[in-house]
């Protein structure tokens, strides 16, 4: 599916059969679930799956699936609308004897948001009762910023939600953001996979992750993964969920939310321990139980994602639309690109900014930190500005490498402060100008060719 300003966009090619539902805005596309159902339906369909975000979550959304007598693709309706209202999934961790944060329930007006805030004491974090991905959320460090912070917070969960009530919390300052992917079928059955480190992030939105975290030790990995499945059997979970987690510098954690849904950043979980979590989704869906016990799960390695937007890191990860002059993703060993891009394509302003996610596995941290600096060397895009710089900067960083970095990454460690070129160089510059130059219109990408040392030379050869 998809909607008029994503009619060119890479999974309509991709798909046999594509529909569209809607003008650019989310609430008249992605976002009205009673298209969505029209079109599954008149296509035949089976089941919906919903994806990362707009109504991955939406408890009414998934009852509306389920009544039109198709399989939502996630967690049932209600096991959505207990962990997807998040003051309320706080109160199950609490009751399943997992630590959290000091918070409230939903507040009335931002006169309740001071109120609690003054109870709690600054800072404090803004967060929408629904949805997630960081979307909405807002670090309030005194009270005269509170007032432009609420408005702020309110308008984009509604925007990206369809609800715009929130709740406060306590802030944990320079605390890393740990998360643990779990999986529960309909017969009892839940398991662990493996934490990943999430702690890099821009406006609360996550920019790298990776898994082993390098601050969890296994003391603490029991600890999470212990936490994550009470919670997940105290909700009543089936199919992919992710528990997140604050853990401060003396190793205490605090529960933060239940992703119900397929997380972004699944692909590292997927490199180090062989599982293609979207196929065990369907199958859990389609009612049959895990093929494997928690003592089957082995992981092995280490590995990374960066998450490529089309945002300037320079101006404050200021997000850019405009049209892709050039492309060229990275390949070799232990390297995978989760992409939406290619060249002549135009990026809308109307969504979340991510255009491909570039991930890697090593036999180990330092082999995996080794191919992503080299994998992001050899990525190309041209025409609009993108993270690329920052990844570069930060996989070189050596307090990346040290593994002692925390949410306040991006606060304290960018901009550089000796300036380097992290651009994509003089090729690709000249290679945009012969681009817009020649008026070339948006193209489809077509079948890869065979690939070898030769074709990259001549690939090469062709930029210069």
């Amino acid at each position: 599916m998809y909607s008029d300003v994503d009619r060119d966009a890479l999974h309509v090619s991709a798909a046999d059969e594509a529909y569209p539902i809607g003008p650019a805005a989310p609430r008249e596309s992605y976002l009205n679930g009673a298209r969505l159902i029209e079109v599954a339906k008149r296509a035949r369909c089976d089941a919906v799956h919903p994806g990362y975000g707009f109504l991955s979550e939406d408890a009414d959304f998934a009852r509306a699936v389920t009544d039109a007598g198709l399989v939502f693709v996630g967690p049932p309706a209600a096991v959505l609308r207990a962990l997807g209202e998040k003051t309320a999934a706080r109160r199950l961790a609490r009751e399943a004897g997992v630590p959290v944060a000091e918070g409230t329930e939903p507040l009335r007006d931002v006169a309740a948001a001071r109120e609690a805030a003054t109870r709690i004491g600054y800072p404090v974090l803004l967060k929408p009762g629904a949805g997630g991905g960081g979307k909405g959320m807002r670090l309030v460090s005194r009270e005269g910023d509170l007032e432009a912070a609420w408005r702020g917070s309110t308008g984009e969960a509604a925007t990206a939600f369809g609800r715009s009530e929130l709740y406060l919390e306590r802030a944990v300052v320079r605390a890393r953001h740990v998360e643990m992917q779990i999986l529960a079928d309909g017969h009892g059955h839940v398991v662990w996979l493996g934490e990943r480190d999430c702690s890099i992030q821009r406006r609360h939105q996550k920019l790298i992750e990776e898994t082993p975290g390098p601050s969890v030790d296994d003391r603490l990995r029991t600890r999470l993964a212990d936490a994550a499945v009470r919670i997940a059997r105290a909700a009543g979970y089936v199919n992919a969920g992710t528990v997140e987690f604050l853990v401060d510098a003396a190793a205490h954690f605090y529960f933060l939310e239940v992703n119900t849904r397929l997380q972004v950043e699944h692909p590292v979980t997927e490199m180090v321990t062989g599982l293609d979590l979207v196929a065990l989704q369907l199958r859990i869906a389609a009612g049959e139980p895990l093929p494997f016990a928690q003592k089957d799960v082995v992981r092995r390695g280490a590995a990374i994602e960066c998450r490529i937007t089309a945002e300037d890191p320079y101006e404050g990860f200021l997000p850019a639309g405009g049209r892709v002059a050039l492309v060229r993703e990275p390949a070799g060993p232990g390297v995978r690109v989760d992409s939406a891009l290619f060249a002549g394509m135009t990026v809308p302003t109307e969504y979340d900014p991510l255009l491909a996610k570039v991930v890697v596995h090593g036999a180990d941290r330092a082999q995996a930190i080794a191919r992503m600096r080299r994998a992001l060397a050899e990525t190309r895009i041209a025409g609009i500005p993108t993270s690329l710089p920052f990844h570069r900067h930060a996989l070189g960083d050596p307090e990346f490498a040290s593994g002692r970095y925390d949410t306040e990454y991006v606060a304290t460690r960018w901009p550089p402060a000796e300036p380097s070129d992290l651009s994509d160089g003089a090729a690709v510059a000249a290679a945009l100008v012969a681009v817009l130059a020649s008026g070339a219109t948006a193209r489809r990408p077509a079948p890869p060719a065979i690939a070898g040392p030769w074709a990259r030379a001549g690939r090469e050869e062709a930029l210069r």
